[in-house]
């Protein structure tokens, strides 16, 4: 276990450190943010006075060594924009994109699990045929679009639901949260079912080829040789076997929902990192979007490394050495 551990730290630092050249080089070309951040009517002297306080006048080797120095003792830079830390100014929006994530993701996994076994079991009925209609939906319309017809529908029409931001919110540790009010929840529920449709169609149809699969399986047909119930059979000798690859797919997806999650802030105003980062690259706000990439690529490799703990305790089998070489 510790041999498997400090190997995936090292690859994770490794990744870290590739991608940080990429993402830093690949923003810092992009534009002058003296251009937006400075007043056209500034003169040269101004403008001159602001490269040098942003750190714009070092050549870009410089630029990024001084980042990496500061980011060891975890300074990713100052925000062109808001003056505060760029880490800091991400880290206060991080619970809004996460909780927004974590609810999307168990409407996905406790709607999708069960209708992709339903349509699994019953894959020439009326109910599964429609199941898998509605999951090509699901993978075919738009986030945006469907965003702004939940809009439409829910918040114009019907005038159930708020279109946009956070609402209440109650403090638990000094962080603000949604879902511990009612207000909260109200407007929780629109962004979190668009940022959900994806990852529910993925869902359905992974379980329901899961399900397929294991059905033909001898272990199964052994199971009702030897006359247990059908949803004995399906509970234990069907789900349990299909939930490795549910289990990897389900991690995997948690952070790209929390990385892609910008389309859905957007369009409902959400108060989260994604939303922080349009608004960012709006002003090329550099520092803040290198900050929220490297973040981005440190949830994944956290993740990663969840899933791999989560292979052996799922499957005794998989021992950790051997998932790690993969």
């Amino acid at each position: 276990m510790l041999a498997f551990l400090l190997r995936r730290l090292t690859q994770s630092l490794l990744v870290l450190l590739a991608m940080s050249v990429l993402v830093f080089v690949g923003v810092y070309l992009i534009g002058n943010p003296v251009d937006i951040l400075i007043s056209s009517q500034a003169d040269q002297t101004e403008r001159d006075r602001a490269i040098v306080a942003l750190g714009l006048d070092k050549p870009l080797w410089a630029q990024y060594g001084n980042f990496v120095l500061g980011a060891v003792t975890g300074d990713l830079g100052r925000s062109f924009a808001h003056g505060v830390p760029a880490l800091e100014l991400i880290l206060n929006r991080m619970p809004a994109t996460l909780e927004l994530a974590f609810v999307a993701m168990l409407l996905a996994v406790g709607i999708g699990i069960p209708l992709g076994l339903i349509a699994g079991l019953r894959p020439n009925g009326v109910i599964g045929k429609t199941i898998m209609a509605g999951s090509i939906l699901g993978f075919s319309l738009p986030t945006f679009w469907v965003g702004l017809m939940l809009i439409m529908l829910f918040a114009v029409f019907l005038g159930w639901l708020p279109s946009n931001g956070r609402g209440e919110t109650r403090e638990i540790f000094g962080v603000g949260w949604s879902f511990l009010t009612a207000d909260g929840w109200s407007h929780l529920i629109l962004p979190a079912v668009n940022l959900a449709l994806f990852k529910l169609s993925l869902l359905i149809r992974l379980t329901r080829a899961g399900v397929r699969e294991a059905l033909a399986m001898d272990y199964v047909k052994f199971a009702r040789a030897k006359g247990l119930s059908a949803s004995r059979i399906v509970g234990v000798h069907v789900l349990k076997n299909i939930m490795i690859p549910i289990v990897t797919v389900i991690g995997l997806e948690f952070g790209s929902v929390v990385a892609f999650a910008v389309v859905t802030e957007s369009v409902f105003a959400w108060p989260g990192m994604g939303k922080l980062l349009i608004d960012s690259i709006n002003v090329l706000d550099r520092p803040v979007i290198v900050a929220y990439l490297l973040i981005i690529v440190s949830l994944f490799v956290f993740i990663n490394l969840l899933v791999d703990l989560a292979y052996s305790a799922l499957d005794p089998r998989v021992r950790l050495g051997d998932v790690g070489a993969h």
